[in-house]
């Protein structure tokens, strides 16, 4: 996403409108002409890539577009910067000031501390090192002299739809609060838009039912509990989950400053599926941690005639929604419900148990690691309908078809 200082918006009236790009010739030359820079410079410096960027975007008024392209571009998403050195920098440097510690820093005793650097270090390693790599090493570490590795370039058109998402993507950051209306859709829709609510740790309150629709209210970064740029991001990266949702809108409170920046004034924003925006997001369904990931994988394994899928049921419970891990389904129609609880924030275990008490459902099973502290978090396990598995650091198959045989 953008830092807040490339983000470019409008005020119409209370509303704020993010700036998008249109998806034109003149936008896809100026994408074109940034990602052609950056195939040039795989193997070169960030510094280098950093002044030809500085060079390209010249005095020209639109720089902030170009350097929020840029921004873009040299995301993980695409970019590989590394620290490319044959010695790790910091220890080229305790060796060099060592040694230059002994005789006077001057200019011409550089190239001869160097050297001896180059040739201790030939003998401790029992392999040749040069003056020129202990050079080079010496501040390979520093942002601008780590290497453009790998370079994974998008097309013209897929970067400006990026650019136009994180732009709206910013305008979350001041949010106090956002209501999404998902209408009625197919259910796969909303397990997955429900899977990033709970990815992304948000505080949701949910209303409503797969058969005719959800509200959604999200307290945002800045709600009464305090501003929190964290936060602002985590609901951010929400909204290329919500494009994968066919029929939906939604509606948010901004509070951000005047155009004098001394008063807080409240500006609203909507958006709906109709909004033209494009998602990076593939459709399929992540895990929400390794823990699950394994367990599907060793499931599929195992030999049973228990069928493993994952997470198809959704339980409406008062203001949320439960979507439990995984469903297993026997031949001869018996169907449990497993949820592995494997986080061990106190906040999310005491929602987690209160949302099974709540769901009244004993055909559930949960799946508990034994290192989460449940007496500090106030939780007992006594408390629920649910079936127990204790498991450590993984949980095995045998240990949940223990569970699923003894109901036979």
């Amino acid at each position: 996403m953008l830092p807040s200082d490339l983000l470019l918006n409008r005020h119409r009236g209370e509303a704020l409108e993010p700036k998008r790009l249109a998806i034109d010739e003149h936008s896809r030359t100026i994408a074109t002409d940034l990602i052609t820079l950056f195939q040039q410079h795989v193997g070169q410096t960030q510094g280098d890539l950093e002044r030809q960027l500085r060079e390209l975007e010249g005095e020209t008024t639109d720089f902030k577009v170009k350097r929020g392209l840029a921004h873009l571009l040299k995301s993980e998403a695409f970019s590989t910067f590394e620290i490319v050195s044959p010695i790790e920098p910091s220890l080229l440097r305790d060796r060099v000031f060592a040694l230059s510690a002994q005789a006077a820093p001057l200019p011409q005793t550089a190239t001869a501390t160097l050297s001896t650097v180059a040739q201790q270090l030939s003998t401790e390693l029992e392999r040749e090192v040069l003056l020129e790599q202990v050079r080079t090493g010496l501040y390979a570490d520093l942002q601008e002299n780590r290497i453009l590795t790998q370079f994974e370039p998008p097309t013209a058109e897929a970067l400006l739809h990026r650019y136009n998402l994180s732009q709206v993507q910013g305008i979350f950051y001041k949010a106090s609060n956002i209501t999404i209306t998902a209408h009625r859709n197919d259910p796969g829709e909303y397990k997955l838009l429900f899977r990033y609510l709970k990815l992304f740790g948000l505080m949701a309150y949910i209303e409503g039912d797969a058969d005719h629709g959800f509200t959604i209210t999200i307290d945002g970064p800045a709600s009464l509990f305090g501003n929190s740029t964290r936060y602002g991001t985590d609901i951010a990266k929400l909204i290329p989950a919500l494009l994968h949702v066919t029929k939906w809108s939604l509606k948010a409170d901004l509070r951000v400053k005047d155009s004098y920046g001394d008063r807080i004034q409240t500006r609203h924003f909507t958006l709906d599926s109709d909004c033209g925006l494009v998602s990076h997001y593939p459709p399929g369904k992540p895990y929400d941690s390794m823990v699950e990931a394994a367990f599907a994988e060793r499931w599929a394994s195992t030999k049973t005639e228990w069928k493993l899928e994952r997470e198809v049921d959704l339980i409406p419970i008062p203001g949320s929604v439960m979507i439990p891990d995984f469903r297993l389904v026997h031949p001869d129609g018996r169907v449990v419900l497993l949820e592995i609880v494997g986080y061990w924030r106190p906040e999310y275990l005491r929602k987690k148990f209160s949302q099974v008490r709540q769901s009244e459902r004993d055909d559930l099973v949960l799946a508990i690691s034994e290192r989460l502290n449940l007496e500090k978090a106030g939780v007992k396990v006594g408390d629920t309908p649910a079936k127990i598995v204790w498991f450590k650091e993984k949980l095995q198959p045998k240990a949940v078809l223990a569970v699923l045989d003894g109901e036979a």
